[in-house]
């Protein structure tokens, strides 16, 4: 069948995975990897490869496979995109989703974690972008910010955050953050490697990656 992101939205099986993936991150103190991060992953993948005029069919597989990418978390954090590709390829099969459909996605759910992640294919690209530029205060779980750890305080810091995409040109994840919060540095403590591996990304859709906080373009 040809799956859409509709049909994944709906699937109760799907949902739950979800919820008890992110039920064990968030007993492991790590930020929201909910229904909230995942749709915005999902959505934000789609609409990469939308403004750089990729097909309907690429856009469908980058949200599905947006919304899929975390589910690996339900059995452990560690290698969570590589469990989490074989968790989805079951579900997929289960749906009676071709075979090609299913390759692209698992292929981009097991590239996503930036210790094994690469971008093989264009829906690989846009997860990778989507996923690592999710960063805003709503995630932070954690209410007591004397306990905050640097992945607390450099979520929580960020005011505001959005992607701006020239089609052909770059795509910019531009942040306001408060720096009493967390410093510029704590940031790229956490992020470098995330970033790096957001620039190879945009070069696969033939794009350049650029960061700017609190209005200064970094890399």
């Amino acid at each position: 069948m040809k799956v859409t992101y509709e049909n994944i939205l709906k699937d109760e099986t799907i949902r739950t995975y979800i919820m008890k993936a992110d039920e064990s991150l968030l007993a492991m103190g790590y930020t929201e990897h909910s229904f909230a991060h995942v749709k915005k992953v999902a959505e934000t993948a789609g609409e990469i490869l939308r403004i750089q005029g990729f097909s309907e069919r690429e856009i469908e597989l980058a949200k599905i496979a947006g919304y899929l990418h975390d589910i690996g978390n339900v059995i452990n954090r560690i290698d969570h995109a590589q469990s989490g590709a074989v968790m989805a390829f079951r579900v997929l099969d289960r749906m009676n989703v071709e075979p090609e459909d299913i390759a692209t996605i698992v292929t981009a759910i097991g590239n996503h974690d930036e210790s094994t992640a690469f971008p093989v294919n264009p829906v690989a690209a846009a997860l990778i972008l989507a996923d690592k530029t999710d960063v805003r205060r709503t995630r932070v779980r954690n209410h007591d910010v004397v306990t905050f750890d640097i992945h607390d305080r450099v979520n929580y810091s960020v005011k505001e955050s959005q992607l701006q995409i020239e089609r052909d040109q770059f795509i910019e994840l531009q942040m306001a953050i408060d720096i009493d919060v967390c410093p510029v540095m704590d940031y790229f403590e956490i992020f470098l490697g995330r970033m790096i591996l957001c620039r190879k990304a945009a070069e696969k859709l033939g794009l350049r990656f650029r960061l700017a906080i609190n209005g200064q373009r970094m890399m």
